[in-house]
């Protein structure tokens, strides 16, 4: 999951090698945070959150194959 996540977000940004995804486990869900250059977030998000919402989408349905919860942030 986090390696689709990484994947993904490289394709979006201008620097790719700045991309990192750190996961972290909680009470029955797994929280991904979404590394990206301070200047690149914007992209990330996108025009009133869509590409964030469909990021999350993504996310999401990989880990219901998995019968896991995820959550999604994405951080400076």
């Amino acid at each position: 999951m986090a390696e689709l996540l990484a994947y993904l977000a490289r394709q979006l940004v201008d620097r790719p090698d700045e991309v990192r995804v750190e996961e972290v486990q909680g009470d029955g869900t797994i929280t991904l945070r979404l590394h990206v250059a301070r200047d690149e977030v914007g992209k990330v998000i996108g025009r009133k959150g869509r590409i964030a919402r469909a990021l999350r989408t993504v996310v999401r349905a990989s880990a219901a194959r998995r019968r896991e919860r995820v959550l999604l942030e994405i951080v400076e």
